[in-house]
């Protein structure tokens, strides 16, 4: 198997690497700053945008940057998911580079769900102004009064009645909730408690203005609100929404989410690795700088050995990561379980790791928001369970390595 980018690979790197240094990384303390100031409260209705992302969000777009994710040669760049992988990455340096690009989760997601599983009429509606940027969505999954570790317990409820299915239930930690544009989720929740655990739960979309939905707040993670996206929590109270919003139909929401999770993996997992190399780089500066009992502060205290560490597991990771996405393009994503699943153990491990060292060297700095290792650190920690537990998966990869031997 061979890693190395192509010319179509090699070609948009380019184009993005230019437009990130032109448009993006000079912005970037201003727009962290600007989100800090007008969103640090929890009050969500009054969240604003930074002035500059819908301008940018057009020019990514007219230089045909955006939707880099999606296979598609007309609506994307038809790019495969190991093609796509660094890009994720570049964007990673920059929390809100991938909105920009109009890559950013939980979109990509839903796109991808809408892509290959949405009807024509669910394309028109939702997909279309998704692909435009002129909207954003969410995705409904967590449950505050289940162990959403195991996925089999979502207890929200999709019931048919007549021509409509009625919602019932609560799901939190619902990413970009909070933002101004979120029009729609696309809900998952029990609807066939009969069938297999696998076949029980559906997926249907619900627009945010539907009766009976209502947000109660958005969760703060190490007290901070994530905003303009937010992850917040929502009630529904006999929620009502026709049938044709259902994605393929009842008892599918599990084939769907196989679908819908596997190249996301890929892009959370580059995404995590180009903050890793970003907080090296900010290590490795900051360590020539400062100077501490006449060293600079990288050649004291076991700095250089843990910057040689930082790099072997940044390599390590985007190796594993890169061959997770080989085997979902050329094998499928169920032949790339043990890879999936490692990678979400070891991915956001490897960040933390890295993240930490680099705060280290910062000292006080790099606990403030003069510099972005806060905000890696707080999203390295959030992806452990964001993903699932790290023990969800290693349990999948025993099971895997198990069944080798029975």
């Amino acid at each position: 198997m061979d890693f190395s980018h192509n010319d179509k690979t090699n070609a948009l790197l380019e184009k993005l690497d230019a437009f990130i240094a032109e448009h993006i990384e000079p912005i970037e303390n201003e727009v962290y700053d600007f989100h800090h100031k007008e969103n640090h409260h929890g009050d969500w209705k009054k969240w604003k945008l930074h002035p500059g992302t819908e301008a940018l969000k057009q020019k990514a777009r007219e230089a045909g940057l955006a939707n880099l994710f999606l296979p598609d040669a007309e609506l994307g760049k038809g790019l495969t998911t190991l093609e796509y992988a660094p890009m994720a990455e570049r964007m990673g340096r920059f929390l809100f580079a991938p909105e920009i690009f109009n890559c950013n989760a939980p979109d990509t997601g839903n796109m991808e769900v809408l892509y290959h599983f949405g009807n024509d009429a669910q394309k028109a509606k939702w997909l279309t102004p998704l692909l435009a940027g002129e909207i954003r969505s969410v995705f409904g999954m967590t449950e505050p009064d289940v162990a959403s570790s195991d996925a089999t317990n979502m207890a929200a409820t999709i019931i048919e009645d007549g021509d409509d299915v009625v919602i019932n239930g609560k799901k939190w930690w619902s990413t970009g909730l909070g933002h101004p544009n979120a029009a729609f989720t696309i809900f998952m929740g029990l609807s066939n408690p009969e069938n297999d655990k696998h076949s029980r739960h559906s997926m249907v979309i619900v627009p945010l203005d539907t009766p009976g939905i209502t947000i109660t707040r958005m969760l703060d993670a190490y007290g901070d609100y994530d905003a303009p996206y937010g992850h917040g929590e929502m009630h529904f109270d006999n929620v009502r929404v026709s049938k044709e919003n259902l994605v393929m139909g009842l008892g599918k929401g599990f084939a769907i989410a196989q679908g819908r999770l596997g190249p996301g993996r890929i892009h959370h997992c580059m995404r995590a690795i180009g903050m890793a190399e970003k907080s090296l780089e900010l290590a490795l500066k900051r360590g020539h700088e400062r100077v501490a009992f006449g060293k600079p502060i990288i050649r004291l205290g076991g700095n250089l050995e843990r910057v040689a560490e930082a790099r072997m597991a940044i390599e390590q990771a985007r190796l594993l990561t890169l061959h997770a996405a080989w085997k979902i393009d050329n094998l499928g994503v169920k032949h790339a379980m043990t890879e999936i699943s490692a990678i979400k153990v070891v991915v956001p491990n490897m960040l933390q790791s890295v993240v930490d060292m680099a705060l280290q060297i910062h000292g006080g700095a790099g606990m403030c928001s003069d510099f972005p290792l806060a905000r890696f650190a707080a999203g390295a920690r959030a992806l452990r369970l964001a993903d699932g537990p790290d023990e969800v998966h290693k349990g999948m990869v025993s099971r895997i390595e198990l069944r080798k031997y029975q």
